[in-house]
Parts: structure tokens; sequence; C-alpha cells
């Protein structure tokens, strides 16, 4: 049994054989029809084995992502790491709560000004050209390992102060701490929270080489924490910091790029009008992200009771927010969420999660996206995926293509 709702209740919580669950590899693999289901059967879920709630209509995780008093980051944001209980270090910026996370957020938040993120434009066309100009005539290449995973740790490595001979082990890296074996939970909250003593080398270089990058930035800013001490980041802090931006400015953009292949090639005729007229590109990838959200659902500690659809939710539960429910409920976008279209009216999706944790880097990533679409549509215009032959990620925290070919023509 996974709910404490009966199947004959009407209220919205009836169940039935209704299920989910992050570890279920078959679901994982195309969580949506569960998604459905969830959101007009059962819209508060409990699962049993796993012992979580699961909120699924737009508006109930919006507003929940927002309420950060009674939805709590500060245990983590995955079910493993709020069930290990660990102490989260300071600067794990996505797993605190106000004010610590306001003071850590505003002090990251001067790296990633408009300005800063507009200068990177030449260097983004610059890698991406980089990396497919190669594959031009070679009528088939992997867009994740060719591409999506290359293009985005050049430019967060650029941001960051990485050199170019040491970005595949950081990428490596960022993506080991994500990863899982099929079916199980991640291992990172038995071992704890993977510290970023693999960037300790970078920081001792550029105290006494600086440059015009994030890491200098940080070993320089003061700034004034929670407790009203102006003060600068400890180590400790620092690699962090380091750690959470070089995983967070990877991974997501990566599989956003591997969505855009398959989606566009299941919808050749919007890939075609993106041909034709480059300028949908924008909104094209805000329905990307609509569509198939990077990071599908996230976690919180729930801090008091708090009642949904007639139960209670008691102080002390996980809350799952399923993003990738609530982005496809036609309440918020009629008037089928379902539908994959470029030319849907624009309304707020939740991809890059909304309030208090609202992504840091989100217009890097809008940036990366149009780009990468800009330059792989001018290039191959036709395309086919290779769906046999496609990996998705183990991981239960953000979903995506390891590997995902492309057939070219």
């Amino acid at each position: 049994m996974t709910v404490d709702a009966s199947p004959e209740q009407t209220d919205g919580t009836a169940v039935g054989d209704v299920y989910f669950d992050p570890y279920n590899v078959e679901i994982n693999a195309d969580p949506y029809p569960a998604f459905a289901r969830l959101r007009e059967e059962a819209p508060l879920y409990y699962n049993e084995e796993f012992d979580f709630y699961a909120l699924s209509r737009f508006s109930d995780v919006n507003k929940a992502l927002i309420d950060h008093e009674t939805f709590s980051s500060a245990r983590g944001a995955i079910i493993e790491l709020i069930k290990a209980n660990i102490e989260i270090p300071s600067g794990a910026l996505i797993f605190e709560d106000p004010p610590i996370h306001t003071a850590h957020r505003k002090l990251l938040s001067r790296m990633f000004t408009p300005r800063k993120i507009n200068a990177l434009e030449p260097k983004i066309r610059e890698f991406c050209a980089r990396a497919l100009d190669p594959l031009v005539g070679s009528g088939r290449f992997d867009v994740i390992g060719d591409f999506g995973a290359v293009m985005p740790m050049q430019v967060i490595s650029a941001l960051l102060g990485i050199p170019e001979e040491d970005q595949e082990k950081i990428r490596d890296h960022a993506n080991a701490q994500m990863r899982t074996e099929a079916g199980k939970p991640m291992k990172a909250a038995e071992e704890g929270l993977v510290d970023g003593s693999i960037f300790e080398a970078y920081i001792d270089w550029r105290k006494d080489n600086p440059s015009d990058d994030i890491m200098t930035d940080l070993l320089n800013v003061e700034f004034t924490d929670e407790h009203g001490v102006t003060r600068k980041l400890t180590r400790e802090e620092l690699l962090i910091y380091i750690n959470v931006v070089a995983g967070a400015g990877n991974e997501t953009t990566t599989r956003l790029i591997g969505w855009a292949a398959k989606v566009l090639a299941e919808h050749p005729d919007q890939r075609r009008q993106l041909v034709g007229n480059p300028g949908l590109i924008p909104q094209a990838v805000e329905e990307l992200l609509r569509f198939e959200p990077p990071a599908p659902h996230v976690a919180r500690y729930v801090t008091r009771d708090v009642e949904y659809y007639g139960q209670t939710v008691p102080e002390g539960s996980v809350m799952m927010m399923l993003i990738g429910a609530a982005v496809r409920d036609s309440r918020q976008f009629p008037p089928d969420g379902e539908v994959f279209d470029i030319h849907r009216e624009q309304r707020q999706h939740l991809a890059f999660s909304v309030g208090t944790h609202f992504c840091l880097g989100s217009a890097l990533a809008r940036l990366e996206g149009r780009i990468a679409l800009e330059e792989l549509l001018k290039r191959f215009p036709e395309w086919d995926t290779d769906l046999d032959n496609a990996v998705l990620s183990p991981t239960s925290t953000v979903r995506g293509w390891e590997s995902m070919p492309l057939i070219v023509s």
C-alpha cells in the first residue's frame, strides 16, 4: 500500500493503483502518465515504502516552493539527504533557507550580473562551433557526448577559471555526485555531501594569480553574513560554493540540449519553423524547459503540520514537489499541457523553480540553450534520433540523456 487514502474517496485523494517513486526505472523512462494520474486522482500522494508525500498540481507546487518557512531546504532538497539528517555545510546554497541563504545568494548574484552573462555570447558561440563544425558531414554523432556535455562545462569553466585541460575531470566529478545505480537512491546521502576539495589547487593558484573570473571574485569578496558580521568566505564555504556552481552550471544545460534534440526530432514541423525563423528559438527554449524540465522534482522538509485535500501532512515529513507534473498541468497551460507547442502563450513554468531558490543561473542557461539551438539548427536542419542506442542518465534528481545518437543528413 502506498497511500493513506481509500480508493472510494472522491475528494481528489483517491488513488487505487496510482504509483510514483523517483527510483523506479520504468516510471523514470516516461513519468508523464503517472504524473497525469497523480494530478487528477491523488493531488496529495503518499508513498509508504519510501515515506514521502508529493504534490503534482501547478498551483500547489508553485505555492509550496515559495513557502520556505513551511517547506525547508535546510536539510537538503533530495529525499536521500533529508532522510540522512546530515549537517549541511555552509555555502551549499541550494540547501539553505533565509537568512543565511539570502546572504550567500546576494554574494553569488554579483558574479552572475546581466553584463557578465551577456558578454559570454561570443565565447559560447565559439565553443558551439568548435564542437559542431567537425561533425558536419559525419552522418551521425552523439548530441550529448560530442556537444551537450562539452559546451556547458567550457562555459562554466571560463566563468570560474578552470583550465581547459582539467575541465573533463571537473565535469565527471560533478556528474558523479548526482549518479545512482538504476532503481536505487543516491549514495551521497550515506557518505555525506561531497565537498569541493577537488578545487583546492585552483584556489591556491588563484590567490597568487588573480584573474577576471568567479574564483578570484569569491576569494576576495567581503559580505555581511546572517549574524551581521562583515567577513570573507571561509575556505570550506569557498570550496562548496565553487562545487555548487560547477555542478549546477553543467548538468542541467546538458540535459536541456539532449531534450531539445529528442523533442524537436519528434516535432519536425516545429523544428523546420525554427530553421526558417530563428527568432522563434527563445520561446522554443522556454517550451522545451516546460515540456521536459531537466529537474523534474525537488524535495523539502516539512516544518509544521499542513493540510492538503482533507489530509494532514505532519511536521517532519518529506514533501516532493513534482515540477514535471506541475508544468504539464492544463489548468496552468491550456488547452492541453501535454502538447509541445513553440507558439504556446508564455506563462510561468517551474523549470528554474520559483521564489527563494529561483535558479541563479537561469539567464546563463537560457543564453546557452538559445545559442546551442541556433548553431545546431544552422548546421543540421534535419535529424532523427537513434533511440535504440540512447541511454537515459541514472539519477534520481536530474532527468536527461547520458547518450543521444543523432542521424543527420
